[in-house]
């Protein structure tokens, strides 16, 4: 079989194999690129938390592998030669089982996340380093505006002091706050989107994770336009042994110079 990587012609026997753990924007768009690269077969896994999720190109499996063991069997399997790790920034447990699984099978692996986002002048950010911990953090009083996702609105259930704007794309399970109103929507949203929320529910606080990336920071920027604070969640550690890159064309870059090494 004759293949072309990104401009190069070569002979090999089969296709390179490469495992996206998706559910992101930035997984879909490595999907849409890979899709273009003759000699390379993409599968993306989405952990189906999502009930409407949006489909990458390719091939797709829904549903978790069931722990770090069972990703490497998998892997085995299927033959997979790479592992891009594009899930969300806060998905820490199959970034450690992505490690695991990449280690005992000799596939290789490399991250692909957002960059974080960093305070600019006007900001009025306090860093805190779990959901927890900003629950704690409310102010008795505060109108909050919640944008944290569903799974985490539990850990603020008993926050009755205050009233929140939660805003996820489906319902949250478990415990909810006692005074709550429930936005489904799913961005991205721009500045006016962002500031007519805020004006509209009398928004005095902002609580996100730190996500990174473009297409959700306009929540930031409408709350420094209006002067409210923010309790941002600091991101979890990155798997230490695999490379970090935070634009898609460079992971296609790296995928292909490597993949010309080895093929």
């Amino acid at each position: 079989m004759e293949t072309t990587i990104a401009g190069y012609t070569m002979e090999c026997d089969q296709a390179v194999k490469v495992l996206i753990l998706g559910g992101t924007t930035e997984a879909r768009a490595l999907a849409a690129a890979l899709d273009r690269v003759r000699g390379i077969e993409t599968v993306t896994s989405l952990a189906g938390r999502v009930a409407r999720p949006i489909l990458p190109v390719g091939q797709t499996r829904i549903g978790g592998f069931g722990g770090p063991d069972a990703l490497a069997e998998w892997l085995r399997d299927n033959a997979v030669d790479v592992v891009v790790d594009a899930t969300h920034p806060f998905a820490s447990t199959i970034g450690t089982h992505a490690e695991h699984a990449t280690a005992a099978t000799g596939a290789a692996l490399l991250v692909l996340t957002r960059p974080p986002w960093n305070e600019v002048e006007g900001d009025r950010w306090t860093y805190v380093p779990s959901l927890p911990d900003a629950a704690a953090a409310i102010t008795p009083g505060s109108r909050v505006f919640l944008t944290t996702g569903r799974q985490g609105v539990h850990h603020f259930a008993s926050v009755d002091h205050s009233w929140f704007l939660v805003r996820s794309i489906d319902p949250p399970t478990g415990p909810v706050p006692s005074r709550m109103r429930l936005l489904l929507d799913r961005g991205p949203f721009d500045l006016d989107h962002e500031s007519k929320v805020l004006a509209d529910n009398r928004i005095d606080l902002l609580i996100t994770k730190n996500s990174g990336g473009d297409m959700m920071r306009a929540k930031l920027d409408a709350a420094r336009a209006a002067s409210i604070p923010v309790l941002m969640v600091a991101r979890p550690a990155a798997p230490n042994s695999a490379p970090i890159v935070y634009e898609v064309e460079t992971a296609v870059d790296w995928l292909t110079s490597r993949l010309r090494g080895a093929l």
